[in-house]
């Protein structure tokens, strides 16, 4: 049975880690081979599953040296329809490597929960969400056909562990509400992460204010929060305000490394890990200007270094460690 699905930890406050850039990672660091960026058909094999082990652990072994606690998030990115037919899954298919993605997580998870005091760091499974079309790119849904299409996934994650469902690197405010209300009548509670482009604004010209504004108004405020990925701070910092209400509906972060807009990061054949330091201090800025912010992990050309610095520039160290 899930654990959290009624009563999110971060609902009450608290510092949460989460992981890193995990697809620029793998391909990058560890060579591995991932098609259309779909990190989870490394679940298929058990050198692929050792791999996903390795990589969460390391993030784990940083929220437990600072004694936070940490949200588990699926390498499900890619797991739906249209992506999976890409890559030879059929309905049933996809429906169980969504299932054995949280399967996975919830056996990291008590792992983590042996080793630490988990009612002081609790352990979030967070089912992963990606968009239809292509994270960098407008999409083209309206949110009934949005709702319709990823309540399929959704419905996998509510059939498993998953304390709640995040849909990352969102450009579309309608796809955002489709999947707010997909998951509102499931039942499953479902946070929503947009990303920005080097203006600090959607694809389509939409602020964050409004983006975040027009979801809530839509779907009656349901959704759990809001976060922002795939975009450095520095391309997102000059459109957050301190003293407007919609900033206290964005409870975390998750930056690329890279200062490179999308469309420079979609043309390089490098990684671009950018200033792990930099980066530490940027988000203690944004923590200071915002302290809803409390769950912080990375996006695209981030690893455990940049979560170790971010972790020290925003929190403690357990002395005893």
């Amino acid at each position: 049975m899930p654990k959290y699905r009624h009563d999110l930890p971060h609902r009450h406050g608290g510092t949460f880690l989460t992981d890193g850039g995990q697809v620029t990672e793998l391909i990058f660091h560890e060579g591995v081979d991932l098609p259309h960026f779909a990190a989870f058909t490394l679940l298929d094999s058990e050198a692929g599953r050792e791999r996903l082990k390795k990589y969460y652990e390391s993030y784990l072994d940083i929220a437990r040296r600072h004694d936070v606690g940490f949200v588990l998030s699926g390498p499900t990115w890619r797991a739906n329809p249209d992506w999976a037919q890409k890559l030879g899954y059929d309905a049933a298919a996809l429906d169980a490597i969504n299932k054995d993605s949280i399967s996975f997580l919830a056996d990291l998870r008590a792992t983590w929960e042996a080793s630490c005091d988990s009612s002081q760091m609790p352990c979030v499974i967070n089912g992963v969400i990606g968009p239809r079309g292509d994270g960098y790119k407008a999409g083209i849904m309206d949110a009934d056909e949005a709702e319709a299409y990823h309540n399929e996934q959704i419905a996998s994650f509510v059939d498993s562990e998953a304390d709640m469902v995040s849909a990352f690197t969102l450009t579309n405010i309608d796809e955002a509400i489709g999947i707010v209300r997909a998951a509102e009548r499931q039942k499953i509670p479902c946070a929503i992460s947009f990303t920005v482009e080097t203006n600090g604004r959607l694809p389509r010209g939409e602020t964050l204010q409004q983006a975040i504004e027009t979801v809530d108004h839509e779907t009656n405020g349901v959704a759990e929060y809001f976060m922002i990925n795939c975009a450095h701070p520095s391309h997102f910092e000059q459109a957050l305000d301190s003293r407007a209400g919609w900033t206290k509906r964005i409870y975390g972060i998750r930056a690329n490394a890279s200062t490179r807009s999308h469309a420079e990061l979609d043309e390089s054949e490098t990684l671009d890990d950018g200033d792990p330091q930099d980066l530490g201090l940027r988000y203690r800025r944004l923590r200071t200007a915002f302290p809803a912010m409390r769950i912080i992990g990375g996006c695209c050309g981030t690893d455990h270094r940049h979560i170790a610095a971010i972790a020290a520039a925003c929190l403690p160290v357990d002395v005893e460690d």
